[in-house]
């Protein structure tokens, strides 16, 4: 006999934490309509806003990307791709995302712009191209490959281990069908994994908009920079620092209740 499905949620469990988060969001929200000091914090500090966004879908959709290619070459029948991709999960795991910020913007770029150069020299002596200076390569790509790079290995194990919970038994069964390798993930594994992938990627997308205050440190306009920025030159550190609290938890609780949202309505499909 089957164990009975656990509850996450009781019918009659009223979220009264988000009540709690409703109230003292309107709270806020009023101090900063009829507080000259918080509405001249606001504004100034919702600059950054759209760079953050940007920062976090751009690195996010790459680093998804990437870390479907890496558990692709993990899972694969070739030892040298398989090897290859758990030498990149394992690095990278290793680097903490703010030292592989200052790696990428300040040894990663250099780098690539000497490669660029040596590459194309014979052009660029030519005079039919320009030579790559490292203040071309913007500094808020430099964030966003980062990101990228750390997050990729994190989001390839959530999709090896997604891969590797489809039963067996399903994929044979496709194959004495005479399925391809290639027909076999589209249409059985990678449907049923999504019901294991979905949730800890989207934390991972979560995640991603407070990691992304990290490039702030690069000088990248985003919240965080707006606000520290503000707060050197005004000593407003309170009231800067608070209006930039209210804006990150207004970011990710409501993208967290949206994907939530999003995992229910695909459990109740996948139930149907």
């Amino acid at each position: 006999m089957a164990p009975p499905r656990r509850k996450t949620e009781e019918p009659g469990d009223f979220p009264w934490w988000l009540a709690a988060f409703g109230a003292l969001c309107l709270g806020l929200a009023a101090v900063i309509a009829f507080n000259d000091l918080y509405a001249q914090v606001f504004g100034v500090v919702a600059k950054g806003i759209g760079i953050t966004i940007g920062v976090t879908l751009a690195a996010f959709s790459l680093a998804t990307v990437l870390g479907l290619a890496i558990a692709l070459a993990g899972l694969s029948g070739s030892i040298v791709l398989r090897q290859v991709a758990r030498f990149y999960v394992e690095l990278i795991r290793g680097i903490p995302i703010l030292v592989l910020l200052f790696y990428i913007a300040f040894v990663g770029a250099p780098g690539f712009v000497a490669l660029w150069n040596w590459a194309l020299g014979p052009l660029i002596e030519r005079g039919w191209m320009e030579a790559l200076l490292v203040r071309d390569v913007s500094l808020l790509w430099r964030a966003v490959i980062a990101l990228m790079i750390g997050y990729a290995a994190f989001i390839a194990e959530i999709f090896r281990a997604g891969f590797q919970s489809v039963n067996e038994g399903q994929i044979e069964a496709a194959k004495a069908l005479g399925f391809t390798r290639f027909q076999r993930f589209r249409l059985i594994v990678f449907p049923q994994a999504m019901r294991m992938i979905f949730p800890p990627l989207s934390n991972d997308f979560v995640a991603m908009v407070k990691d992304s205050s990290l490039v702030s440190v690069l000088g990248v306009a985003d919240i965080t920079q707006m606000a520290k920025v503000y707060a050197a030159g005004s000593f407003r550190f309170f009231e800067t620092y608070s209006i930039v609290t209210y804006i990150y938890l207004l970011l990710t609780i409501g993208l967290s209740l949206a994907l939530r949202g999003i995992e229910r309505r695909m459990r109740r499909r996948i139930e149907r």
